[in-house]
């Protein structure tokens, strides 16, 4: 039997009586159904970040199409009259998602069941779920062809000597995704658009002041790191989707967004995430930089005197399988930042909350998405596994990601066409 068939038998079956509270917002509700589904996959950040973008252009593609408030993404539609806008955003993120993580295909049958049981019985529900899924379905066609299952199989060497990365301790895991750099963009024109120039040489004084910080501060056994120090570093081990889009939620309760326009932020933040990976990872392999550990650990080859080696050292937390320059949570702090500012100003007024599942039962709370995206920069130092420089490059490349992805995507119908702002962007 279809999914989508067994949805709507299972909605029949649990439909709440007619005095049921309202439905809840389907956009934040199947919001956390994505989050928890990419969560349970197998880890792999830059998949994760491209599939809820999938999943996010396609709910705001269906919700918009309800309200033509701005312009879609992949699909406009023409809904039939009557049909349910929250059966669409709901049929929109279940198809999506059975396609993207069919292993998961029961789970998110059941939940779309339940969700779907929350509205009318009747046609507009089976009209307003057809449209979701004619939305997901060409969001998905029109992604089919996007070089992902080459970019995860490609061939990769690692270099050799001081300064080349190496597989990384404990697991000496093979580089992840090496060909992730040749992903097509959702916004950008090509992944190399805004490629940072290279990293500081081994010799150079700036190399020596990364290297002489994070030897002190991102050390398992560091005296320097402060407790709070430690909390936000592994706070930010949790992919960077699992805690920015909680973020951007909060905000978007807060200004009380309407459903196309809650969906137009989670989805421009999770475009922009997505490209913002495509774009890091287009220059961590091609410039192939070692990770701390390995520096730290061989440094007596690297011919800077100001370095000396710790064959000994080990990270507060474990070292991801890839390159290190540019770190990619900083270039994602960089695109959440540009993204939300834009959206919702420098000063929103509102007292952000961060948590994870990488640390248990831990808040942070932040006074705005510029502190919050300083967090990550920081953080990702005092874990031990990226340089200051390469922290600090990524979060200037993800902003620039960011501003495009605003600048180009889903814009407001009342927009004039920002043909001139993308270009100076570009240039």
């Amino acid at each position: 039997m279809h999914a989508l068939l067994r949805a709507f038998v299972l909605a029949a079956a649990l439909s709440p009586p007619a005095s049921a509270s309202a439905p809840a917002d389907p956009v934040l509700e199947w919001n956390g159904v994505a989050l928890r589904t990419a969560a349970a996959a197998a880890f792999n950040p830059p998949l994760e970040a491209r599939n809820l973008a999938i999943v996010h252009a396609a709910m705001f593609d269906a919700a918009n199409a309800f309200e033509h408030e701005f312009r879609a993404y992949a699909a406009r539609v023409c809904p039939p009259p009557g049909a349910s806008p929250e059966a669409a955003v709901i049929g929109a993120a279940h198809h999506a998602l059975v396609q993207l993580y069919p292993e998961q295909a029961s789970t998110l049958d059941a939940l779309a069941a339940q969700s779907l049981g929350r509205l009318p019985d009747g046609p507009a529900r089976q009209a307003g779920t057809a449209v979701g899924v004619e939305v997901a379905g060409r969001l998905l066609s029109l992604r089919s062809s996007d070089g992902v299952a080459e970019a995860i199989a490609a061939p990769y060497t690692p270099g050799s000597g001081p300064g080349a990365w190496q597989s990384t301790p404990p697991a000496l895991r093979p580089a992840l995704d090496p060909g992730w750099g040749s992903v097509v963009p959702f916004a950008l024109h090509t992944p190399s658009q805004f490629r940072p120039g290279p990293p500081p040489a081994l010799g150079s004084r700036q190399y020596a002041t990364d290297f002489r910080e994070i030897h002190a501060v991102g050390s398992a056994s560091s005296t320097t790191r402060t407790p709070r120090q430690t909390t936000l570093a592994q706070l930010w081990v949790a992919t960077a989707p699992q805690v920015w889009s909680p973020v951007a939620r909060q905000l978007a309760v807060a200004a009380r967004t309407g459903r196309a326009a809650t969906a137009r932020v989670l989805a421009l933040l999770h475009l922009a995430l997505a490209d913002a990976f495509i774009a890091t990872w287009d220059a961590k392999y091609v410039y192939g930089q070692w990770r701390p550990v390995t520096a730290i650990r061989a440094a007596d080859g690297d011919g800077n005197p100001r370095t000396p080696a710790d064959p000994g050292w080990t990270p507060l937390i474990v070292t991801p399988p890839f390159p290190d320059y540019p770190a990619g949570h900083s270039a994602c702090a960089g695109a959440a930042e540009a993204v939300l500012e834009r959206l919702f100003g420098r000063a929103p007024g509102v007292t952000l909350e961060l948590s994870s599942a990488s640390a248990p039962g831990v808040v942070i709370r932040a006074a705005s998405v510029r502190e919050v995206a300083q967090g990550v920069v920081d953080a990702r130092v005092w874990g031990g596994v990226h340089w200051r420089t390469s922290s600090e490059e990524g979060r200037r490349l993800g902003k620039r990601v960011g501003r495009l992805t605003v600048q180009k995507l889903l814009r407001p119908m009342t927009d004039a066409e920002p043909a001139a702002e993308v270009a100076a962007e570009e240039g």
